[in-house]
């Protein structure tokens, strides 16, 4: 069988029901309905960590952040334990980027031929003031997530509209080549990642009266998590909003910004189907992880909730069941399983992950765990999801965990894991945990590597002031 092309479309910080094919009653996504319409989008995909950077280098290698030690937002990948990309490499394929990336900078080798005016790590170090997390900092720091906030054009826009151009050019071009190698390409947009700033035309397309307060907010009543509480009070940019006004026009642009993201990728698909390209290349669409979009009071990521684990998650093109719509747990991890199966190539046994191909063959298999962490910014300790049918659990070391039913309950609002009816399924779900990891060894190592990086920085309060107080820029050109 000849091999198939790979079109990777990865989205930022988008939450699984952020599309019109998944119901949202305010985001219009008709390109993402279509492609979804002609292939299979996976309804339980998660994140292998809810921050960038973690999550990134998880999808470059298909393993766990555990395993390839990628904790926060100041280690970026570097190649140092090889991916997809190098596999590709090694069988003579093309392996091009255009955009977001996010990776430690444009020089290392992390298994692309070519990137096209990549999006990197802040002077290739990034967020090095987050990895003090022992213990975390007791002086609260400005989250400057709304610094921006409403209409616009910000330069993450810009961005975002110059790589959907230049994966359409890069697409053309490739057409018209003859014998080409099979090729894999990755194209990495911005949106709906803050800064929350959108041209006027789509934040006008959102009933902004419309938008219900965010659910279990405290100031309603609702008592965080300790854990979840303890990362608050680091950063709270619930507070820096203030008003219901003001959370309503985040979520407004939130949404008008992932309607933005649609019509970008729109352009790509448009030329992938205009070229003839569609025939031989199967489409995989993501996002690195989710936001929290006011539920609770938090905002961005960084929490185990469906807002800010839960992504979308399409494959389509040749082979993949159309207009099916699977349950199955799956995770960024069985990305590189897919390229490499979508290549013909063998994937490593030692891998977590399957092809999604062969996921989206089968029947739903609700014994499949689900599984996400987290080691990063405003985090006291480490923090673990586990999915398996119904239940998530959520493992805080040093901390009590949570249970919920997502069946009866999917909004997660009330948690199960103090009530002795469901000692057993607790207990079953940490067992499947310690499985997979020790907890507590897992946060000492992680907390080991991010003191030792903030020693590299000159200490405590050194690294407290190095890495970029807000998002990522863009690059220079």
């Amino acid at each position: 069988m000849m091999p198939f092309n790979t079109l990777l479309l990865l989205t930022d910080e988008q939450d699984a029901h952020a599309l019109g094919c998944a119901g949202h009653p305010f985001i219009k996504t008709p390109h993402l309905d279509a492609l979804a319409a002609r292939g299979t989008r996976f309804t339980q995909a998660l994140t292998p960590s809810p921050i960038c950077v973690p999550a990134r280098a998880a999808l470059a290698t298909g393993r766990w952040v555990h395993d390839i030690a990628y904790w926060d937002n100041a280690m970026g990948y570097d190649g140092r334990i090889p991916g997809w990309g190098h596999a590709l490499q090694t069988a003579g394929h093309c392996v091009e980027s255009m955009g977001k990336l996010h990776y430690v900078n444009a020089t290392a080798p992390t298994g692309f031929t070519k990137q096209h005016d990549p999006l990197h790590l802040a002077d290739g170090i990034g967020q090095v003031w987050g990895s003090v997390r022992n213990p975390l900092p007791s002086t609260p720091r400005p989250s400057r997530l709304f610094t921006e906030l409403g209409a616009g054009e910000s330069s993450y826009n810009r961005y975002d509209i110059s790589s959907a151009e230049h994966a359409a050019q890069w697409l053309q071009a490739k057409a018209a080549e003859k014998d080409a190698a099979p090729w894999t390409l990755f194209v990495g947009f911005v949106a709906p990642h803050f800064p929350l700033v959108v041209p006027q035309r789509f934040l006008d397309a959102i009933d902004i009266d419309a938008i219900a307060e965010p659910r279990l907010h405290p100031l309603s009543g609702y008592q965080r998590h300790p854990w979840v509480q303890r990362h608050a009070d680091f950063s709270n940019a619930d507070d820096e909003l203030g008003t219901p006004e003001r959370r309503r026009l985040a979520l407004a642009c939130y949404y008008a910004l992932t309607c933005f993201m649609d019509e970008q990728i729109g352009k790509v698909l448009q030329a992938l189907g205009q070229t003839g390209l569609q025939a031989s290349t199967r489409v995989i669409m993501s996002s690195d992880h989710g936001d929290n979009q006011g539920a609770r009071g938090m905002w961005n990521k960084s929490t185990l909730y469906r807002e800010a684990t839960h992504i979308p998650l399409i494959l389509a093109g040749p082979g993949i069941p159309k207009g099916k719509v699977c349950a199955t747990q799956v995770n960024l991890v069985d990305i590189a399983p897919t390229v490499l199966d979508n290549a013909n190539l063998p994937a490593d046994p030692t891998l977590p992950g399957r092809s999604l191909v062969a996921i989206a063959n089968e029947t739903d298999d609700p014994e499949r765990i689900g599984f996400s962490e987290y080691h990063a910014v405003g985090s006291p300790s480490a923090a673990y999801l586990l999915r398996q049918g119904q239940w998530a659990y959520h493992h805080y070391v040093g901390y009590e965990p949570e249970l919920f039913d997502i069946a009866a309950d999917p909004g997660q609002s009330v948690n199960l894991a103090a009530h002795e009816g469901y000692r057993s399924i607790r207990e079953h779900m940490a067992s499947l945990l310690h499985q997979m990891l020790d907890p507590g060894a897992t946060d000492q190592r992680a907390k080991a590597d991010q003191d030792a990086l903030v020693a590299r920085f000159g200490g405590r309060e050194a690294a407290l002031g190095k890495g970029p107080m807000g998002a990522s820029p863009v690059p220079s050109r």
